[in-house]
């Protein structure tokens, strides 16, 4: 009698300790902190946290800054380090600056995931949707196919202070020398930088095939290049004769991809990058192990491995590509 009552005891034990766990699940604070609040791509990842949110009863929310500011951004956390959140997932605008209050935030004691920040080290972990490098030389592949494999290129990224996009542009890059002889880089220019703003991107792109009529081709990285540099190309008259590829979003493109003068993009879905995000900083607040292949219950997230070489950076299965033909079958 006495061994079964242990037993029950025993059970009841286990079973409030699960309930106590799961009630702190529930009461832990998560933040996600895009780049900004008003970028599509952003708003896009906001849809994906808050459906999250709502799907696990999580107190999961996304606080970003009213404009791309790497100062802004670096406040913003260091609010929310002094708010005692539980864990910020972060998109960082630039990686070295923002080191030094990411560390503050670790030594606080807030897990700290971020997304598009490879480099960075005063995190737990960072999440890439795929390999940089695969996926730098499969938007080289598309603006190679557009270019006929030939001719005078150049490489654009918000910033050169952006991890993510220069690992694609350097990735871009090596690949065409590997794969495509005949295409050349812009020595003058080989990086060009938007700012993260479809109009810098389009007057940059002017000036550049304005300044050298023997440019073909520009590999966007940012969301807004490639239809910045799209822009350009119609405004110049020079579809047909001038190429670009990069990464869109499909609504926002789709008049683009329809007419032809892109022929396709490259993406990741933002807001499940989101997802992606919050599940990875669940399991390190659950104290799981965190070992390859990782699932984190999220399409395209489903087996993540680490970067050859590194112990911090995960990386995903998560890209897609958009063309005129399936440019309506996204949803955003």
């Amino acid at each position: 009698m006495k061994r079964t009552l242990s037993l029950f005891l025993a059970v009841l034990m286990i079973l409030s300790l699960a309930s106590f766990a799961q009630a702190q699940e529930k009461d832990w604070e998560i933040v996600v902190v895009p780049k900004d609040a008003s970028n599509p791509w952003f708003v896009r990842m906001k849809v994906g946290v808050d459906e999250y949110a709502k799907e696990t009863g999580l107190n999961a929310y996304q606080k970003g800054t009213a404009e791309i500011d790497a100062t802004l951004q670096a406040q913003l956390v260091q609010d929310l380090i002094a708010q005692g959140v539980d864990a910020i997932c972060v998109v960082p605008v630039n990686p070295e600056s923002l080191e030094p209050v990411l560390k503050q935030a670790m030594d606080a004691g807030i897990v700290v995931i971020a997304h598009e920040g490879a480099s960075l080290l005063n995190v737990n972990y960072d999440i890439e949707a795929f390999s940089n490098t695969g996926y730098g030389a499969f938007i080289m592949d598309n603006l190679a196919e557009a270019m006929g494999e030939e001719g005078l290129y150049t490489t654009m990224v918000a910033h050169v202070t952006n991890a993510s996009h220069n690992e694609w542009a350097d990735a871009g890059v090596a690949h065409q020398k590997e794969a495509y002889p005949n295409m050349t880089l812009l020595e003058e220019e080989p990086r060009v930088e938007s700012e993260d703003n479809g109009d810098v991107a389009y007057n940059k792109a002017k000036e550049l095939f304005k300044k050298y009529p023997e440019l073909k081709g520009v590999m966007g990285t940012s969301s807004y290049d490639a239809p910045g540099v799209a822009r350009a190309i119609e405004e110049l008259g020079l579809v047909g004769k001038v190429f670009t590829s990069g990464t869109g979003m499909p609504a926002d493109n789709k008049a683009l991809l329809e007419s032809g003068v892109v022929k396709s993009l490259t993406l990741w879905d933002p807001a499940l990058a989101g997802k992606a995000m919050i599940s990875l900083a669940v399991k390190v607040l659950n104290g799981d192990a965190i070992e390859a292949p990782i699932d984190l219950g999220v399409d395209g997230y489903g087996a993540l491995t680490f970067k050859e070489g590194s112990e911090l950076v995960l990386e995903g299965q998560g890209w897609i590509v958009i063309n005129k033909d399936n440019v309506d079958s996204f949803g955003f």
